[in-house]
């Protein structure tokens, strides 16, 4: 069997040709400017598509360039756009810090002023028991700071909780909130005492603690009224904010009342607190020498009035 011989003529030989054949028509239509002629007529219905597609294909990447050139420029200006947005958004980032930390500082302040008859300082939250409430919270201030247990807690204004525990740089804190937290209160308006009891159970229904025992004969205990600690308190500062009754029942004795309070402090989110550097039963004890001073005094004016009196 023949076989057919391939046909190797190379494919740039072709486009060669093609090119100089294309340079002679350019030339010929530059050269002969007799218009009418065979020739032009040939040329015309040759050259001018061909000169028409390079035209065409010219503008084309005179465009595209122009394209890339402007894209390259937009990229840039997007790039240094976005560089700027991120900085504008770091710098208000900080100044929204700023502001908080300044809040802070504020309502701390505040709360100086408000308890400037005890001796404070100030500490910051680093911890917290599992769970969203801060029922049991962990302080940066401890025994080298002079923080001891029994020493009440103040955020937001408003009682927090009470020391449990001291380490040399930390403290533990037991919150109003924790389901072991029992408290002697008073209601502001009446007078009347109470019990406020922490509850979980209640914080994750109703964002609310428990009171109970509060005996309100006459009808005077409302919704809003304030509550603070009582001065029977064993544990707790007298006079310090709790919360205020958002609900208020009859116990089924028909003595005493229920219901809940919305604590002041908000258990949350604490960051910034202060920690009374007195307990109720160093007060106590101070109020108990201070009657002994007294009375100790006035036997010694008596002694001294009776030998005076001899001695005339």
């Amino acid at each position: 069997m023949r076989h057919r011989k391939k046909n190797n003529f190379p494919a740039k030989y072709v486009l060669l040709f093609m090119s100089i054949f294309c340079i002679i028509i350019i030339v010929c239509s530059v050269k002969l400017s007799i218009s009418g002629t065979a020739a032009n007529t040939v040329m015309g219905y040759v050259i001018v598509p061909m000169q028409k597609g390079v035209n065409l294909v010219g503008s084309g990447l005179t465009d595209l360039k122009d394209n890339m050139t402007t894209r390259k420029a937009l990229m840039a200006e997007n790039e240094e756009l976005t560089a700027q947005l991120e900085d504008a958004q770091e710098q208000l980032n900080q100044i929204q810090i700023d502001k908080d930390e300044l809040e802070q500082l504020r309502e701390l302040y505040d709360m100086d002023n408000s308890y400037s008859q005890y001796d404070k300082l100030a500490a910051s939250v680093i911890g917290k028991d599992s769970g969203n409430w801060f029922s049991t919270f962990i302080i940066d201030k401890g025994k080298k700071d002079g923080v001891g247990v029994g020493m009440n807690i103040i955020a937001d204004g408003a009682l927090a909780g009470v020391v449990i525990d001291v380490g040399p740089n930390y403290a533990t804190v037991r919150s109003i909130i924790d389901d072991n937290s029992n408290i002697s209160c008073r209601n502001l308006s009446t007078g009347e005492i109470m019990v406020v009891s922490g509850s979980l159970q209640s914080m994750n229904t109703s964002s609310r603690i428990i009171f109970s025992d509060l005996r309100d004969s006459e009808d005077a205990a409302g919704i809003g009224d304030e509550i603070v600690t009582s001065d029977i308190s064993d544990l707790y500062l007298p006079g310090i904010p709790v919360g205020y009754i958002t609900d208020i029942t009859a116990d089924s004795n028909k003595l005493t009342k229920s219901g809940e309070l919305t604590t002041i402090a908000n258990f949350s989110h604490l960051e910034k607190v202060f920690v009374i550097l007195e307990t109720k039963s160093s007060l106590t004890d101070s109020d108990s020498d201070d009657v002994v001073e007294d009375d100790t005094a006035a036997v010694i004016q008596d002694e001294s009035d009776g030998d005076g009196a001899g001695e005339e």
